[in-house]
């Protein structure tokens, strides 16, 4: 069975996040000041193979950890979709 799942990768809360800094004072220079803070993070979808959401799951899991987020600077969250 085929299992869409999306993983949502963002800079670690007590880190600076350079690319949100950079958004946030682009927005002031717009005029929108009211933005008080900005994180820049990514958004991954997987289609994956399984025989069990489960299994999606542990792929999914296994392949946040191992490539798609840096786990000294970053956290994951994973979601099953429809």
């Amino acid at each position: 069975m085929i299992y869409n799942v999306q993983i949502k990768v963002m800079p670690l809360k007590d880190l600076l996040d350079p690319q949100g800094k950079a958004v946030q004072s682009g927005l002031s220079n717009l005029g929108l000041t009211n933005v008080t803070d900005v994180r820049v993070g990514k958004h991954i979808t997987l289609q994956i193979e399984a025989s069990s959401e489960d299994e999606a799951k542990a792929v999914a899991d296994e392949a946040s950890k191992k490539l798609l987020a840096n786990a000294v600077m970053e956290f994951y969250e994973i979601e099953m979709i429809n």
